[in-house]
């Protein structure tokens, strides 16, 4: 039986993020994740956790000044010391509530000092997780919801980890921005099962309950069970009504 985590980012935004982990233990899921939990006390989600018997299982650094239009910081040449701040931040937020997986988002730049400034982040943030037992993930977003999103595709993904060089980085394999950047699901989710730190699923088009659209969500979880990937799949999609009135994908899919 496959497991799912409820992506909080985007399921019962409504509720604060306590409650939101206490609401995602109540409908089923097995496992919880978030992108920026830190306006909440890291206390009241430790507890939160430690009730319902969750793992928080990643969170996201910040996305800097969002009005102003950024998306992420580690990829944006002259502005390191934001970064390292966003990394230094997300990994003492983790370490607080038990969290091992921390995604170290880009931004929007391109270009080889964009990339210089990626690795040098990024290897900052695999000395960091070293510390607390944890992995750096990085994730392509495409290029229709993250317009000038540095990080775009999985080869690129993977030379930037190659290049790093350290063992405690990963791929998130978000199967919506990769079918809508690169398609061919299953052979990249086999051939890259090793570099693979935690997969996501939502819709493809509309980013919807992952029981429509152009992915068979049956056949994927299927291949994913048959290839040895047993860790919780994270739910990561914007519900067309309320949480509660989507989750019989949830139910249907076990």
């Amino acid at each position: 039986m496959p497991l799912f985590s409820a992506n909080l980012g985007f399921l019962w935004q409504e509720l604060s993020l306590p409650d939101a982990i206490r609401a995602a233990k109540a409908a089923g899921f097995d496992a919880v994740e978030c992108h920026y939990p830190y306006e909440t006390s890291a206390e009241d989600v430790r507890q939160a956790l430690a009730e319902t018997g969750l793992a928080m299982l990643g969170l996201n650094t910040i996305r800097g000044d969002v009005a102003a239009g950024d998306n992420g910081l580690s990829a944006v040449p002259g502005r390191e010391d934001e970064a390292r701040r966003a990394i230094d931040q997300a990994m003492d937020y983790a370490a607080a509530i038990g969290t091992r997986n921390i995604h170290v988002m880009a931004g929007k730049s391109e270009g080889g000092e964009a990339h210089a400034t990626f690795v040098a982040n990024l290897r900052y943030a695999c000395e960091r997780a070293t510390e607390i037992d944890a992995t750096v993930l990085i994730e392509p977003l495409n290029h229709r919801d993250a317009p000038g999103y540095f990080l775009r595709t999985t080869d690129q993904a993977l030379d930037i980890i190659a290049e790093v060089g350290a063992p405690n980085i990963k791929l998130m394999f978000d199967c919506y921005h990769i079918q809508i950047m690169q398609g061919d699901l299953m052979h990249r989710l086999q051939t890259h099962l090793n570099a693979i730190g935690h997969i996501q699923i939502a819709a493809v088009p509309d980013r919807r309950e992952p029981d429509h659209g152009e992915i068979d969500y049956r056949e994927i979880l299927r291949f994913i069970d048959t290839i040895g990937y047993d860790r919780p799949i994270g739910a990561e999609y914007r519900p067309a009504a309320t949480t509660e009135a989507g989750l019989s994908w949830l139910r249907s899919y076990r």
